[in-house]
């Protein structure tokens, strides 16, 4: 039984992020939202484009108004009346100014803009009725970005700042890594779909549905292969399947020490090798972690052309999101091509209530950060911590986290927390 930071290191070595040639695709700026940026991206564009104005007000020759004041104030005359996308016609001579306004280029001549708040105006004459700085409210050309120098790296999220970017560099479609394909299935001969009634001994599966959501969250495709039987034969070919199609493979349930836990046997036979049995952590103790190597044997019936990555979930429903949220949630991120951000998030805050544990194995209890005051606290989820009681787990946020040999945490005490992040 692995400690749970031996387990996390030698899973995240496991992974190989997506090649930055062979696993991209092209989308429009419009699609391209939450994806990860596959190449670097320059404009062939200055931002600003050229001198504009911060403001509306008048651009002048700061020469002219530099002792400008209410008392003795400087008198121009307008010559131009410069409106955003207009390309303005004068040169401003001494004496002169022109009428601009915010994102309006500047003219020839001027060096200087003064709000509008700061003038009088009368017929065709500005009367200027304070000292400003030189180059005050002047947005001046290539001081945002310079064109053909990099604008944004490859390994980062597209979120809407980014998209804002690459729309104003005129960069209509990206190339974009591909979305990692997560097969997920579960086992047990007492699961049913939520639709069916129930008959006595029977459960519904939520895992799949949980799992499917939380691999969506974290920017990879699900692909949904439904509840198998505890049949050796039918398991076997579902994760034949799964593993010929997915970059990684998430099962829920079989991975324990029962007669019906077939999971690992099957792995086995089917020459996976696996790195990890079990967690020293509460919840999500049996915890399978294997890989298959690349290959193309139709004859040993492994039909795959990429490493891929096998997940054996325990099957009570909060072990199955605890170990998502530690282990496969970070994996999704860093395969999927981030170049950092993709480690899990802890924080150190306070404790609104009282945690235990038995200390015998790292200890996860699931609740919600709030800030209270300006501090964040750990608020813990009422009722049983059950693995089995997912009731409780809506709304969670956070996984507050007692070390082997840590039983008690009093209320007010600090604590390390786990951030749940969906994206």
């Amino acid at each position: 039984m692995l400690p749970v930071s031996d387990a996390e290191a030698t899973i995240l070595n496991l992974v190989k992020p997506l090649d930055h040639q062979r696993d991209t695709e092209i989308v429009d700026l419009l699609a391209a939202d939450s994806r990860i940026l596959a190449t670097p991206v320059t404009s062939p564009l200055d931002f600003p484009h050229w001198d504009n104005s911060a403001m509306d007000g008048y651009a002048v020759r700061y020469e002219d108004v530099q002792h400008s004041s209410e008392e003795k104030p400087t008198v121009l005359s307008i010559v131009e009346e410069i409106p955003a996308g207009y390309q303005p016609k004068s040169t401003i001579q001494a004496g002169q100014a022109a009428r601009i306004f915010t994102g309006a280029v500047m003219p020839k001549g001027a060096d200087t803009v003064v709000i509008q708040e700061r003038t009088r105006q009368e017929d065709n004459r500005v009367f200027i009725l304070t000292t400003p700085k030189l180059q005050d409210f002047v947005r001046h050309k290539a001081s945002f970005y310079q064109a053909g120098t990099p604008l944004l790296p490859a390994g980062i999220r597209l979120n809407a700042p980014e998209i804002a970017v690459l729309a104003a560099a005129q960069c209509p479609q990206l190339n974009v890594y591909r979305r990692p394909r997560v097969a997920i299935f579960s086992t047990g001969n007492e699961l049913v779909t939520p639709e069916k009634p129930l008959q006595p001994g029977q459960i519904v599966d939520s895992n799949q549905y949980a799992l499917a959501a939380l691999v969506r969250e974290s920017g990879a495709e699900p692909l949904i292969l439904g509840i198998v039987k505890d049949e050796p034969i039918a398991l076997q070919e579902v994760i034949v399947h799964a593993i010929a199609n997915a970059d990684i493979v998430l099962s829920s349930g079989g991975v324990s020490v029962g007669d019906y836990d077939y999971v690992d046997k099957i792995l086995e036979s089917l020459e996976a090798k696996i790195h990890i049995r079990a967690v020293e952590m509460r919840p999500g103790k049996p915890l399978t972690v294997a890989t298959f190597p690349t290959c193309t044997d139709a004859i040993n019936r492994v039909y795959t052309k990429h490493s891929t990555l096998y997940f054996g979930l325990p099957g009570n429903p909060a072990a199955v999101l605890v170990t998502f949220w530690r282990f496969v949630q970070p994996v999704i991120k860093k395969l999927a091509g981030i170049a950092e951000g993709w480690e899990p998030v802890f924080l150190k805050v306070r404790s609104h209530d009282e945690l235990r544990s038995d200390g015998k194995r790292e200890t996860y209890i699931w609740g919600r950060l709030n800030l209270t005051d300006g501090v964040y606290e750990f608020y813990k989820a009422g009722g049983s911590h059950s693995s089995g009681n997912l009731i409780n787990l809506a709304q969670t946020n956070a996984l507050a986290v007692l070390p082997v040999g840590k039983t008690l945490i009093s209320a007010g005490d600090e604590v390390q927390v786990l951030q749940i992040i969906n994206a």
